[in-house]
């Protein structure tokens, strides 16, 4: 056939030049991210990465059933990071692949949905329609076909979108894959209700419902998307019926406020989004509400300056300067509905601002205590402006009498902000760095240097974490957490004294501290004074009934005090309010081989070497209770497991040497007890 002759499949070319765009974002993602591949887990990632007594299946139904078991009730979210630490473990480099993945993802489904929205934009459209929002930069006719005019818009809102540093912070910090896999049950949703209006399919609406449920279990700030898509309907359709357009989205609704209402009130009762912190008037919250708004657009606009906590505003007494935040905000809707003929922008506009809502401060969230404003807060919200931008630059590219300007100007942008995504990205590559670079933007945050006092104390700097720790106090005087921490680092330095004093500071702040009497009880304890230790501990247990390490910690006193009935009693407290805890299971085991009953002892030091197979002082544990029942060739085995986990254990060489001794391997168990011996020598 000749080459002239030869027809042009519009469908197979479609689906081809998506299938490019898709993986060039997704390329694009994975490059400017690389940052992140080597990076580790920062500060609250703890709390979400699956804890030890939730990864078996009890553990699972606990995400699922029971309020507080994780830091938020997101069981869908927390069910992902249960799944996946079956997969890699506690290397953090799977959680931040994912993280990218699932961000590329989101950013693929943006552009189908802005493609769906233009593909079932009304066939029969006045001029007036035709200049909005994707319809004016979408018209492209060619002789051929009619091709995909929304194509290089929504693809470049989908760069933006993937590429724009503001969405380092939800991609880079392993916490807020929270933000990453709601997003793409978000959209997800979007892209098939919005098919379902298209063609009438109700499988893809039911599709949409269950997508929009997932989305709310992964993060309840997905509930504002019922009235997203509102806006959408009545920017393409420029009126809305009751029966055609709210009453679907009708269940969606009602689903969206139950799951904000709740997560409400886990915020107030769980968290501590309550206090005197959190009592502003309805005015104050207008003010905050007024200059987050601006403040995020701001940021998307002109990306500098970046910071994982930015500073905390000073609202109090509402100088006259700060109104001109909110009354910028109700100008530039009033201009928009009134004197902009279009729709587009201002359904831009409402979709960014009622996204932003549940962030905007009218609701109480916990991080306003160091910061009224993030960036992982406006991840789903940008998506609006995003959007409105590659409109713009359509009806420029339509316009323009020189083509490759506005082509030119596009990748320009997108560059730069590749460039800019990933020189933020690498801030997060461990926490001191992620510290210190917010230090260097907000001096001022005492919660950056309270954390990084804690990752000082941690690395074995305990001199240049008290310092962290004495400036924090010095911003905020009334931080019991900064008390306690820098009681811990003066324990480090055998300050015993200094420390109780500032544990003693930390109780009179929040009277009932249960963590400090804990962290006092610890000192105490490292110090030798076990009957003291034990009086705090108790303390700890008495403010906080379910406090499985309280029982363990105080169990370890009784048991160094030879008080080994009564230590065995909270071991066992300890298992049964955290049912998979390997510590307390590997004590128990000791402490029953210790007073004769070797056979009751063996199954708990087993189980918890099936709960963490890398426990040294376990393998060593097995092996003492081996060995009392004669069974030396299987206690050398365990010391050997043992001493490849930590080769410098001078009392698990000694047991080896002993129980090689007993098997007559005299040659080997003098090397072992020469081992023993070793470091006292130095």
């Amino acid at each position: 056939m000749r080459t002239a002759d030869r027809q042009i499949d519009p469908g197979r070319t479609g689906k081809w030049r998506t299938i490019a765009c898709a993986s060039a974002v997704t390329a694009a993602v994975l490059a400017v991210y690389w940052p992140v591949y080597r990076a580790g887990f920062i500060w609250d990632d703890d709390a979400h990465v699956t804890r030890p007594e939730l990864r078996s299946l009890h553990g699972l139904w606990r995400i699922w059933t029971e309020i507080g078991a994780t830091q938020q009730y997101y069981p869908v979210l927390h069910s992902a990071f249960w799944f996946e630490h079956r997969l890699w473990g506690d290397s953090a480099a799977g959680y931040h692949l994912l993280n990218v993945l699932l961000h590329a993802t989101a950013a693929c489904l943006f552009a189908a949905v802005l493609y769906r929205i233009w593909k079932n934009f009304p066939a029969a459209t006045s001029a007036q329609h035709k200049q909005t929002f994707l319809a004016a930069s979408c018209e492209v006719k060619s002789r051929a076909v009619r091709t995909p005019p929304a194509d290089g818009v929504q693809w470049l809102a989908a760069f933006l979108f993937a590429l724009h540093p503001v969405c380092v912070e939800s991609v880079a910090w392993i916490s807020e894959q929270k933000n990453t896999l709601s997003a793409v049950f978000y959209l997800f949703a979007a892209w098939a209700f919005l098919g379902w209006r298209g063609d009438g399919r109700r499988r893809l609406y039911w599709l949409a419902t269950a997508a929009y449920g997932l989305a709310l279990l992964t993060k309840s700030v997905t509930a504002t998307l019922p009235a997203a898509l509102v806006v959408v309907l009545w920017w393409r359709e420029g009126r809305l019926s009751w029966k055609r357009h709210v009453l679907p989205l009708a269940p969606w609704l009602a689903a969206g406020a139950s799951a904000g209402l709740f997560t409400a009130w886990i915020e107030r009762g769980y968290i501590g989004a309550q206090g005197a912190q959190f009592n502003f008037s309805g005015a104050q919250r207008l003010l905050i509400a007024g200059r987050a708004a601006c403040f995020y657009l701001g940021k998307l606009v002109w990306p500098s300056h970046l910071s994982f906590v930015y500073p905390r505003w000073t609202i109090e007494g509402g100088a006259p300067l700060l109104w001109l935040y909110p009354a910028a905000v109700a100008a530039s809707i009033l201009i928009l509905a009134f004197a902009v003929r279009a729709r587009g922008p201002l359904a831009a506009a409402l979709y960014f601002l009622g996204t932003l809502f549940p962030a905007l401060g009218f609701i109480n969230v916990y991080p306003f205590v160091f910061s009224f404003v993030a960036d992982h807060f406006q991840y789903l919200a940008s998506l609006g402006v995003f959007a409105l931008v590659a409109a713009g630059w359509g009806i420029w590219h339509r316009r323009a009498r020189v083509a490759y300007v506005p082509a030119a100007a596009a990748s320009a942008v997108v560059l730069i902000l590749g460039f800019l995504t990933w020189r933020q990205s690498q801030i997060y590559r461990d926490q001191e760095t992620l510290y210190t670079a917010t230090l260097a933007e907000n001096p001022d945050c005492w919660l950056a240097h309270d954390n990084l006092g804690v990752v000082l104390e941690h690395t074995g700097r305990p001199a240049e974490a008290v310092l962290h720790y004495r400036e924090a106090l010095r911003l905020k005087p009334d931080y019991p957490e900064a008390y306690n921490n820098l009681g811990n680092a003066l324990a480090r330095m055998r300050r015993w004294d200094d420390a109780e004093a500032q544990y003693a500071q930390a109780l009179r702040v929040r009277p009932g501290f249960a963590v400090a009497e804990l962290d006092w009880g610890n000192a105490l304890g490292d110090s030798g004074q076990y009957a003291e230790a034990t009086v705090h501990y108790e303390n700890a247990i008495r403010l906080h009934p379910d406090y499985p390490d309280a029982e363990y910690r105080l169990a370890n006193a009784l048991a160094n005090s030879d008080r080994l009935a009564d230590a065995m009693a909270h071991y066992e407290q300890a298992i049964r309010l955290q049912p998979d805890y390997p510590e307390a299971e590997a004590n128990l085991g000791l402490a029953l081989a210790t007073v004769g009953q070797v056979e009751e002892g063996l199954p708990h030091i087993e189980k918890a070497l099936r709960l963490r197979p890398d426990y040294a002082e376990a393998h060593t544990y097995l092996g003492l209770a081996l060995a009392r029942l004669g069974r030396y060739d299987a206690a050398v085995i365990e010391y050997r497991a043992a001493l490849r986990l930590n080769p410098g254990s001078t009392e698990t060489h000694y047991q080896l040497g002993v129980a090689l001794r007993a098997l007559g391997r005299m040659s080997d168990a003098a090397a072992e007890f020469e081992a023993a011996d070793r470091p006292a020598q130095r």
